[in-house]
């Protein structure tokens, strides 16, 4: 019984068992599991990384701009997430007109004071897109049509809004969006 024993170190047969119960089978088994979960990673890497947000976008996710130089009755256009962002410095004029608003009027009711920061009513923030096809109303510019409300006005549609950038004449469903944003000082907004 001794002679079939192969002494300590010596190579086994084919399917024999090592002291621990292992073959070379169950080893090379282990090893190429190994390579294949390897393998399968590397080649699902790069569907699963095309999932994320590019850079660009990620880079635009926030906006900051000084604002303080905008006279009132102004505005300027912001780019936000590939979108134009209004911001109106409005006037005390327009900020009365479109408080006054009754609501019973609106499509898409909503108040003033719910579109605007408080103690800053003076400034609009609003996604610059209009809520009926996608386009961008004009009355940004001095020399703009306003439309009837003297907010903005779509010429594609037809669309009118007024100075709180709610929807009043025209095919558009919706109020202009209001993005999320906030005054990281008295002259200084970040939107996103």
């Amino acid at each position: 019984m001794a002679d079939n024993l192969a002494p300590a170190g010596a190579p086994h047969a084919a399917g024999e068992h090592h002291a621990d119960g292992t073959t070379k089978r169950d080893f090379l088994i282990l090893v190429t599991g190994g390579f294949a979960a390897i393998g399968a990673g590397a080649m699902a890497w790069p569907f699963i990384s095309s999932m994320n947000p590019a850079r660009d976008v990620l880079a635009l996710s926030t906006t900051e701009a000084e604002i303080g130089a905008i006279p009132a009755g102004a505005a300027v256009t912001l780019m936000w997430r590939g979108k134009p962002v209004f911001v109106r410095h409005r006037t005390p004029a327009e900020i009365e007109a479109a408080a006054k608003v009754d609501m019973g009027e609106l499509r898409d009711p909503q108040a003033d004071s719910a579109r605007t920061k408080a103690g800053k009513q003076q400034w609009l923030v609003v996604v610059g897109v209009c809520t009926h096809l996608g386009c961008v109303p004009l009355g940004q510019k001095p020399t703009d049509p306003r439309g009837e409300y003297n907010g903005w006005f779509c010429p594609c549609h037809g669309s009118h809004y007024d100075t709180s950038g709610r929807i009043r004449k025209g095919p558009a469903p919706a109020n202009l969006a209001v993005p999320t944003y906030a005054f990281t000082s008295d002259t200084q907004i970040r939107i996103g």
